[in-house]
């Protein structure tokens, strides 16, 4: 049954329902809150999302969100190239950037190994991190992936990776409570998570 008075507020609330965590009362709620502004902020609403979808750029290196080819943390000079920060999406980096206790830089896996998902190896940003430590530049790997069935599985998958050269692989410090995604976690366990991150050998089971 159709209750909106207008067509054209039900594509709208059809539409933003679409969005990760935005229900139909919430939708509602943002298109009512849109209407009340005036036509410049829809606009400009409008404008910024479809110029962010156009342009955007992913960093050839690290494979984050960027407006240049290289991002920001990539290009900076004082990051620690050597010490790598692997993810699984830009929202793990913010959270750690947040925290202010890491200096390296990252790599962003774009996901889980996930076969319930139809998500395997090939689907994720796993040969150029093999590529990279390939080059005799990376000291160090630090699997920060969610502490579940999904991020355990990629973890074991990517130390067989890369466990035969000479790079230290470790694991943040499961102060990150089970099954936790890293954006939800507070910044001083986080921050101490990293800090306090263990050998990743130390962790395997025969």
């Amino acid at each position: 049954m159709n209750n909106f008075p207008s067509k054209l507020v039900e594509e709208a609330v059809n539409e933003l329902s679409k969005l990760p965590g935005i229900g139909r009362k919430t939708a509602i709620r943002l298109a009512l809150h849109i209407l009340r502004k005036e036509p410049s902020h829809a606009q400009n609403l409008g404008n910024a999302i479809i110029d962010m979808r156009n342009n955007i750029k992913f960093c050839t290196s690290c494979h984050n969100v960027s407006d240049t080819d290289v991002c920001h943390i990539c290009a900076n000079p004082y990051r620690d190239k050597s010490l790598i920060c692997v993810i699984e999406d830009v929202r793990d980096m913010l959270a750690i950037e947040n925290t202010g206790q890491y200096t390296g830089v990252y790599h962003i896996l774009g996901g889980v190994i996930s076969p319930m998902d139809g998500i395997g190896p090939e689907n994720l940003n796993i040969n150029s991190l093999v590529n990279k430590i390939a080059n005799n530049t990376v000291k160090e790997i630090i699997l920060a992936l969610r502490t579940t069935i999904e991020g355990d599985t990629t973890n074991i998958y990517l130390y067989k990776k890369i466990k035969n050269n000479d790079v230290k692989v470790s694991v943040i410090a499961r102060g990150v409570a089970i099954g936790d995604e890293l954006e939800f976690t507070d910044e001083i366990t986080l921050g101490r998570s990293i800090v306090n991150r263990t050998p990743y050998e130390t962790l395997i089971i025969d």
